[in-house]
């Protein structure tokens, strides 16, 4: 269903304040000015043992001008929605800008900030797919349901809680620069989660496991449509909860592994979303988690993973956390190669980054969480490919004398620069000869980017791929937070170092 942008949002001055704050700056002598108005509503909903624990239901307004001036970024961002109040936000960005170019200039430093052209894109509208807004159904619906799905939960004897949540966003967001570019936007994502909890009364030990259904760029109709197997996962969980907890300790050592695209999209976000964008790689951004071993020396050169290995960057996904019509600096959407055949072959980009480093243009990823906040590069839906004729799940399990099938996403833990890692998950199945035999827990998988994705054996085919993410993606001083998604079929991986937690815990 093609959905139009909320009326609401159109009627504010969008124009008005667009002209007033640019025609200012152009009058101050920017030589590139941006004007960024948006509305972002967030409603959150907390239910623990089917009863309602927590709510919420907030939204931001404001609009931000950004400007270059004698070489240096200007930022200043207002809530009052007045011509003349617009026209103040751009003299303060343009001002920021001119006490920047002086830092800079004592500080010895030539260089100045330009950025990457892009094509003109006047009065552009665009809207995320999706069926029902989940701010048209009534909260108690929202409520109800996730009673009624606990409810199921805990009526299996071995589940002493489950707590259930609901993340709804609607992101309104109106651009517009001095070079023409003009657009409108609206995007909308869910995030359902219901977590199951096991007690031994006798030992006091206890255990979890959560839903894996991902979060998405859909509306109300991915809990009710038929989008996703709720039924059935709400079904199997308190007897895979209870298998679990009667699981023995896995035996640390090395393993071939099955990878679930539950588990395999985490480890793609921290170890080549994060590791590939480039103001990182370049040492421009060091917060949350550090730089990139992937340096700007290594492109086209970097042995990222084994031949079977293609990821991409792609703000076009359908459904995808990332995916937009047009940037915060007026780039259009995209999708890109970073990791061709093995071997590193591209970054994420902002304008600045691209023409810093010789790209002809931007692949559009600049974002910001909120008015109030300076566009930052920011992670595309960043994905591994499926094989074409590829196996499926079952057929990657066949082929293993002795490993482990890892399922769900848990904790993870990684260096600054990306490169040493471990993992955990939700579930671990063991494989002998091709077969499931009992679940495992207490594991962790341990490895170098490199040699991890190199380990990589076969890929699944396009009936394995599942698009997965997070909506708190964290970046940048002072933080921000964003949504993306990362694609991935089932995988295979060889000669894997296994932990065993609950050992490495009591050292």
């Amino acid at each position: 269903m093609a959905h139009q942008v909320d009326q609401s949002f159109l009627a504010l001055p969008l124009r008005a304040l667009a002209d007033a704050a640019l025609a200012r700056a152009r009058a101050l002598g920017a030589e590139h000015a941006d004007f960024r108005l948006e509305r972002v509503r967030s409603a959150a909903w907390r239910l623990r043992d089917a009863k309602p624990s927590g709510s919420s239901d907030t939204t931001d307004l404001g609009y931000a001008v950004r400007v270059v001036h004698g070489g240096a970024w200007g930022f200043a961002s207002g809530v009052d929605l007045t011509m003349d109040a617009a026209a103040r936000v751009a003299s303060q960005a343009v001002a920021m800008a001119k006490l920047s170019a002086k830092v800079i200039e004592a500080s010895g430093s030539r260089e100045r900030v330009e950025l990457a052209p892009e094509p003109v894109h006047a009065d552009r509208t665009w809207v995320s797919s999706y069926e029902i807004n989940p701010f048209d159904v009534p909260d108690a619906d929202k409520t109800g349901l996730l009673a009624e799905w606990s409810e199921r939960l805990l009526a299996a004897p071995d589940v002493a809680h489950a707590d259930a949540s609901l993340l709804t966003v609607q992101e309104n967001k109106f651009y517009a620069d001095t070079a023409g570019t003009s657009t409108t936007q609206q995007r909308v994502r869910l995030h359902a989660d219901l977590t199951a909890v096991a007690v031994d009364p006798a030992s006091g030990e206890f255990d979890s496991m959560r839903t894996l259904a991902p979060p998405v760029g859909r509306g109300w109709e991915y809990l009710t449509g038929g989008h996703y197997d709720w039924d059935d996962e709400l079904a199997r969980m308190p007897e895979l909860l209870a298998q679990k907890m009667r699981a023995p300790s896995v035996e640390p050592g090395t393993y071939d592994l099955v990878v679930d695209p539950s588990n395999l999209w985490l480890t793609i976000h921290e170890s080549i979303g994060h590791a590939t964008e480039l103001d990182r790689a370049l040492g421009y951004e060091a917060a949350y988690a550090g730089t990139s071993f992937a340096t700007f020396d290594q492109l086209g050169k970097l042995r990222y993973g084994s031949e079977v290995m293609n990821v991409t960057g792609d703000r076009t996904a359908e459904h995808g956390l990332a995916t937009i019509g047009y940037d915060d600096e007026g780039v259009a959407a995209q999708s890109w190669d970073l990791v061709k055949d093995g071997t590193l072959v591209g970054y994420q980009l902002d304008r600045r980054m691209a023409k810093l480093t010789g790209f002809e243009r931007s692949n559009g990823c600049a974002f910001a969480d909120s008015p109030g906040h300076v566009p930052v590069q920011r992670m595309a839906n960043v994905s591994l490919q499926p094989a074409p004729q590829g196996p499926s799940t079952r057929q990657l399990i066949d082929g293993v004398e002795r490993g482990i099938y890892v399922v769900g996403d848990r904790s993870w833990s990684i260096d600054m620069q990306r490169y040493n890692f471990q993992f955990t998950g939700q579930r671990f199945f063991k494989i002998e000869n091709g077969q499931l035999t009992g679940q495992l827990r207490d594991v962790a998988y341990q490895a170098t980017t490199t040699d991890f994705w190199g380990s990589m054996a076969a890929v699944g085919g396009p009936q394995t791929y599942v698009l997965g993410g997070a909506f708190n993606c964290g970046k940048a001083q002072p933080g921000q937070i964003a949504a993306v998604s990362h694609g991935c079929p089932s995988a295979l991986f060889t000669g894997v170092t296994i932990l065993n937690t609950a050992q490495e815990a009591g050292r």
